[in-house]
């Protein structure tokens, strides 16, 4: 009864709570290619160990993606935000346990990627969808993204710290506890339970029409490629840092101004969002993408140039995300979003784990980053030609039969 007495929140309080939330959760989880380096010499394991772990940590977030955003648009978000926090919790403090890498697979992939679907952009964006009018959606979806961006930029630094000061293993423990701050921050995306008796559509139906629209299909396919770049960057630029001879302070600098300049690159997505062709905007965020990593191969490296990269990237890191979920919600509408938004998201995530995974394999096998580095780069100019064709338009729907 108490949940049918619940109002929607405010556009504050989910911008506020909803912030938070993606600053905490996306904070830790961009930092994670810190750790690379020191557990795997810590533990005796080659570089693709590690790698595979968070591939299946990327591949299980989008699996779990679907689900949790359709538990999320059936049961509101507050109980899905829960669930995640504590599964992510469990996931941290089980990682320094782990002695093999099935076992690390288990508490970094598993539990980690299992959770982080239930924390994130699309759990997030349900509420702004149906909290927020859909004139100011898009500028509150980059607002959310910003946070997130602004959470690498705030953690990196503080996890790079807490494992020079108490080692990598009491580090992770430390963000577990951390991460159950966003329990209390859920209670601020508490909304009323949707019965299936006032729903227009079922959710299979809604994923029949989803799947059928090219255009969702485009979007899909494109976001696949956003997930390939930014987690084989995220996760192996440090370490490709360091290979190259830099201090390995300048690998997590390049990570923090990734961060930093992300938080500008989301929040201005959002706004042209709200006034210019969404997949025009993509386009040019791909190509600019592939531009950016051609200059970064073929100029010489130095301090500057890697945090010349990191900023033009961090510019376009996420700024996908509220342009992708905003056209989702605006031809399908918001009932289903985070659902829609969770498959969509699953594209992503199969992009991140062959990215991450790639990554670790091409370079135990080759002693080099390259191949990957070009893949990465033919990659963006397909996602650039992919978005083009999208129509932003509401899809037209059959008026139900007159009772």
């Amino acid at each position: 009864m108490h949940a049918q007495r619940l109002s929607m929140p405010t556009m504050s309080q989910v911008l506020l709570c909803g912030g938070l939330i993606v600053t905490l959760s996306m904070g830790i989880r961009h930092g994670f290619g810190l750790w690379l380096q020191p557990i795997s010499m810590a533990r005796g394991w080659p570089r693709e160990t590690f790698a595979f772990a968070l591939a299946v940590q990327n591949l299980a977030w989008g699996l779990a993606g679907p689900i949790a955003g359709a538990l999320a648009d059936r049961f509101g978000a507050f109980r899905v935000l829960v669930a995640g926090a504590l599964l992510y919790a469990a996931g941290l403090a089980t990682m320094p346990l782990a002695t093999s890498g099935a076992a690390f697979t288990g508490s970094a992939g598993l539990l980690v990627g299992v959770a982080q679907s239930g924390v994130t952009y699309a759990v997030v964006y349900g509420v702004i969808g149906r909290a927020i009018a859909p004139e100011r959606r898009s500028w509150a979806m980059g607002i959310t993204a910003a946070a997130g961006s602004f959470g690498q930029f705030l953690m990196l630094p503080v996890e790079s710290v807490l494992i020079g000061r108490v080692g990598w293993a009491q580090a992770l423990f430390v963000l577990a506890l951390l991460v159950l701050v966003i329990v209390p921050l859920a209670l601020g995306l508490r909304e009323p339970v949707r019965h299936a008796a006032g729903r227009t559509q079922g959710a299979g139906a809604a994923m029949r029409e989803a799947f059928g629209t090219r255009s969702f299909n485009l979007l899909t396919a494109g976001y696949f490629v956003c997930g390939f770049q930014v987690v084989f960057i995220g996760v192996h630029l440090p370490s490709y840092l360091k290979d190259r001879g830099f201090d390995p302070q300048v690998g997590t600098m390049a990570l923090a101004l990734i961060g930093l300049f992300n938080v500008f690159g989301t929040y201005a997505s959002g706004e042209i969002g709200q006034r210019w062709p969404k997949r025009y905007l993509l386009a040019a965020i791909y190509s600019l993408r592939s531009i950016a990593i051609v200059l970064f191969l073929t100029l010489p490296l130095t301090p500057t140039s890697v945090y010349v990269f990191s900023a033009v990237m961090g510019l376009l890191w996420l700024s996908t995300v509220p342009a992708t979920n905003a056209v989702v919600a605006q031809i399908f509408g918001v009932q289903y979003l985070s659902m829609l938004s969770g498959f969509v998201f699953l594209s992503h995530q199969v992009g991140s784990f062959l990215g991450v995974w790639l990554g670790g394999k091409l370079f135990d096998a080759t002693g080099s980053y390259d191949v990957v580095w070009w893949i990465a780069v033919a990659l963006g100019v397909f996602a650039a030609l992919i978005n083009l064709p999208v129509r932003e338009a509401p899809i037209a729907r059959p008026l139900p039969a007159a009772a």
